[in-house]
């Protein structure tokens, strides 16, 4: 899920707010109670959550646990990027 900045157009106060993208913006300001919540323009913000695909998946062989070897393995030395 996507974390949204909103700043209150009436008191200023800024906060970060977790919601699926299919959800109805927030309009009371938490700090405030007025109607005045809007959404700020900022980069994406995400949070990764679990052991994550990007230690698990994707990955064969000795390659698996790159993580905790404490070091990088040139073994191989072919990319697993598809071609374009």
């Amino acid at each position: 899920m996507p974390i949204y900045e909103y700043q209150c157009q009436a008191c200023g106060h800024e906060v970060e707010i977790l919601h699926k993208m299919s959800d109805e913006p927030p309009k009371d300001c938490p700090d405030c109670s007025q109607p005045q919540l809007t959404r700020k323009i900022s980069a994406a913000g995400f949070r990764l959550a679990g052991s994550g695909w990007y230690e698990t998946d994707f990955k064969s062989g000795s390659k698996k646990n790159l993580a905790d070897s404490g070091g990088t393995s040139t073994k191989g030395g072919s990319s697993s990027a598809p071609a374009a």
